[in-house]
């Protein structure tokens, strides 16, 4: 069996979190568990979940298992294990960014939660909540405009500095989004309580008939067009 065959990544058991600790490896420098979870930190924490050291070091360990990562004890001051990649992990990961399909982002927005759920929300607990995320997105909005800054002085992080650029932007958005939706609160909370008082219990949600009802009208409009 060629090389090529034993790297491709159906055949290894890698998990999306691997594929990114081999990605941060595939400069060829060595890397502590402890660097690796700096760079998560750093630059990869606006758009994807930062494993705790104890997921990365597994991680690490069964990437090893598989001969794609080879590891070392530094005894310095500090005494630590380096990790590095091997030509197979390489050639692995490589194939893994080019051929394998990409499967589109899944959002899960713990404050949208609460929006959807605004009926059953004492009063002002809505507002504290998108005020709070307003003020998160504003953090991690300053936070990549700085990654951005300082990505701009090595070539080297073109690629990283165009995905902090993203970062920037996604959280100027979501801010904005929030700020209207804090807009548009009194007006939903308004139009709650009026359909309450007319005896139309907007409690009711979601109302089984009314949603399959719902669902129907729109696959009706779908056949239309």
């Amino acid at each position: 069996m060629s090389e090529a065959t034993d790297n491709a990544p159906d055949t290894l058991s890698v998990s999306p979190t691997g594929w990114a600790l081999l990605g941060m490896l595939s400069g060829g420098d060595e890397l502590s568990g402890y660097d690796i979870k700096k760079w998560f930190n750093w630059t990869i924490r606006f758009f994807y979940s930062s494993p705790a050291y104890s997921q990365i070091y597994s991680e690490l360990k069964r990437l090893e298992q598989q001969r794609l990562v080879t590891s070392r004890v530094d005894a310095g001051v500090r005494s630590r294990r380096m990790y590095k990649i091997t030509d197979s992990g390489l050639t692995a990961v490589t194939r893994w960014a080019n051929d394998e399909p990409v499967e589109p982002p899944s959002l899960k927005h713990n404050p949208l939660m609460r929006v959807i759920l605004g009926h059953l929300m004492n009063p002002g607990r809505l507002r504290d909540v998108l005020t709070a995320h307003v003020a998160h997105a504003e953090q991690m909005h300053r936070a990549a405009a700085t990654e951005v800054r300082w990505a701009a002085e090595e070539p080297a992080w073109s690629y990283a500095r165009l995905a902090l650029r993203w970062s920037e932007d996604y959280y100027a958005a979501e801010r904005e989004l929030a700020l209207r939706m804090i807009k548009d609160l009194d007006e939903v909370e308004e139009t709650f309580a009026k359909s309450s008082q007319e005896g139309q219990d907007g409690t009711k949600f979601p109302v089984r008939d009314y949603w399959y009802e719902v669902e129907r009208r729109i696959a009706a409009e779908d056949d239309l067009d």
